[in-house]
């Protein structure tokens, strides 16, 4: 973040801070040896900049993993700028950059000199990040004889003695530690207003490793929280983040172990831009959001410099994965929406004929002209391309086929749930009986009668169709009202399924994610919707199509 204050600009060359302030933003966007070529002539000068240049030259080393000269400058800051008033800043990058080197001792007398209430917070969460490393239980017995008054030492090593040991000394240590400092409090996702100053990237080896730390970054919007209220505008986020604490659970159950960390990320740049640079973000190995387009570009450019995985939980814009190899959208793009529905009429072996028809949003159009467009590379004569909204009868009147003039199928997109009915009452008006297919959200499954779906051969695309019948999805749903009192909703099913699947596969591959000719779930397996299938892209190529079948809807490609 940038550090200062605002009567340091007054005493300030206008020129000198305008190249501080797009340095500063330079290490904020990765470019970071750009950013230490403008920070070394401020550096040099000798003004109320310098420490500050100093300090974000060291970042911006860091940020390369360059420790050794991260720790060459923060200690030139430091003789240099004694009583500077971020020096416990300083002395908190020195330590992260000496813990990424194995200077334990060096590292662990540093980060005392950063233990202010500001950073505390963020001094314990790097000194357990690489105490959890030590996996030497003398070495870690000796660190704790020499600092008996660490507590992130002394609860590391408990931990380690719990999973090592049996002999009754260490047990009876383990007492003694365990009465003395307690059990650490599960670590809540920290504000991204944190004073501390630097993201510290973690090293990525392609290893599986024992647990991973998932970041969830929704606009949760805690400010104008009320727990009384359950239906708010932003509902969703927290039925999301409801259905990953069951996955969580459910992944520790089979030897996973997932730290998640939730973060209230809104349409905000400059809260990301700060989250981005929060060591509280260090470790981070999966990511799920933001959910807005600007703060989602900037976290997907870091992810993806830094080796982690972004999943894009609700969003269908395969724009935001496009030449992004780390990132996925867990739900269908709307070109792959069209792709599968197109196949699936290709096996019905109908006339390649169609009549296109939408409804009044731009989802509706959009995914409609994206059909249109595959359907003429296919050979399919378009009858008919239009909007049409209102009841059965408009609707009717805004049509050109008919019986004598009728296409192979009808294709129709609408968010409107009253607009399937109606579009299918108008095309019994022009006595067209082809086959329909359609989008769910054109139908309200609790108000439309069986006959809507009877009377003609309909086909719905059902991106969040959930089979009661599937063990998987009535086992989540008696856990999940068992637990909460209320049946889990769509959102809810969707973040189970999405971390639970990402988190068997980084625990199964490592990072960053490879090798997708296998990445997909299979029919069998224990997920509470239709499952996931990146084997060709980054897109979750699974698009459910439905038809109503024996008073049920049959989920039938």
């Amino acid at each position: 973040m940038l550090l200062t204050h605002a009567n340091l600009w007054a005493q300030l060359n206008p020129e000198v801070e305008r190249r501080y302030r797009a340095a500063v933003k330079m290490v904020q966007l990765g470019d970071y040896e750009k950013a230490k070529t403008e920070l070394q002539p401020i550096m040099q000068r000798g003004t109320a900049l310098s420490p500050f240049a100093y300090y974000h030259h060291a970042i911006a080393s860091f940020r390369q993993r360059n420790f050794g000269a991260t720790v060459l400058t923060v200690r030139q800051l430091l003789d240099k700028f004694p009583d500077w008033r971020k020096k416990e800043d300083a002395n908190y990058l020195l330590a992260s950059a000496l813990f990424e080197t194995g200077k334990l001792d060096e590292a662990i007398q540093t980060v005392r000199k950063a233990n202010t209430p500001e950073l505390r917070a963020d001094v314990d969460q790097l000194e357990r990040h690489f105490y959890s490393q030590i996996t030497d239980l003398n070495r870690l017995k000796v660190l704790q004889r020499q600092y008996p008054d660490n507590r992130n030492l002394g609860l590391a090593l408990v931990e380690l003695i719990q999973q090592k040991s049996t002999d009754k000394n260490d047990l009876e240590l383990s007492d003694r530690l365990s009465n003395r400092f307690g059990v650490p409090a599960p670590t809540p996702g920290q504000s991204a207003g944190s004073a501390a100053p630097v993201r510290a990237t973690p090293t990525r080896t392609g290893k599986a490793k024992g647990y991973y730390n998932v970041a969830v970054l929704f606009p949760f919007r805690v400010d104008g929280f009320d727990a009384e209220k359950r239906l708010r505008a932003n509902q969703y986020v927290y039925d999301l983040y409801d259905g990953m604490k069951m996955a969580k659970a459910k992944l520790q159950s089979e030897g996973v172990t997932v730290n998640l960390f939730a973060y209230d990320i809104d349409n905000n740049e400059d809260k990301t831009l700060e989250l981005l640079n929060n060591p509280t973000f260090a470790q981070t190995d999966l990511v799920f959001g933001p959910l807005y387009a600007e703060p989602n570009r900037l976290v997907r450019d870091f992810t993806n410099q830094n080796g982690l995985v972004l999943v894009n939980p609700i969003a269908t814009s395969s724009e935001l994965v496009t030449n992004q190899p780390s990132a996925f959208l867990a739900q269908a793009s709307l070109g792959q929406q069209a792709e599968q529905a197109l196949a699936f009429v290709k096996s019905l072996g109908v006339p390649k004929k169609v009549a296109i028809y939408y409804g009044a949003s731009r989802r509706d159009s959009t995914l409609a002209a994206t059909y249109q467009t595959d359907a003429k590379k296919a050979g399919y004569q378009v009858m008919e391309f239009r909007k049409l909204t209102g009841n059965g009868v408009a609707m009717a009147a805004g049509m050109t086929i008919s019986d004598v003039n009728k296409p192979g199928h009808v294709f129709f997109v609408s968010s409107n749930d009253e607009d399937g009915s109606n579009l299918s009452d108008a095309l019994s008006r022009r006595k067209v009986s082809s086959p329909l297919l359609a989008t769910a959200s054109a139908f309200d499954f609790y108000k439309s009668s069986s006959a809507v779906f009877a009377r003609r051969e309909t086909y719905l695309i059902y991106p969040e169709f959930i089979d009661p019948d599937r063990p998987a999805a009535e086992e989540f749903q008696k856990k999940y009202l068992a637990e909460r009192n209320i049946i889990p909703s769509v959102y809810a099913c969707q973040g189970y399924d999405q971390l639970l699947f990402f988190g068997r596969q980084i625990a199964r591959r490592g990072l960053p994610l490879k090798n997708w000719a296998t990445l997909r779930t299979e029919p069998g397996e224990d997920y509470v919707m239709s499952g996931f299938d990146y084997t060709k892209n980054n897109e979750n190529q699974i698009v459910p199509i439905v038809k109503y079948v024996g008073g049920r809807f049959t989920k039938i490609n």
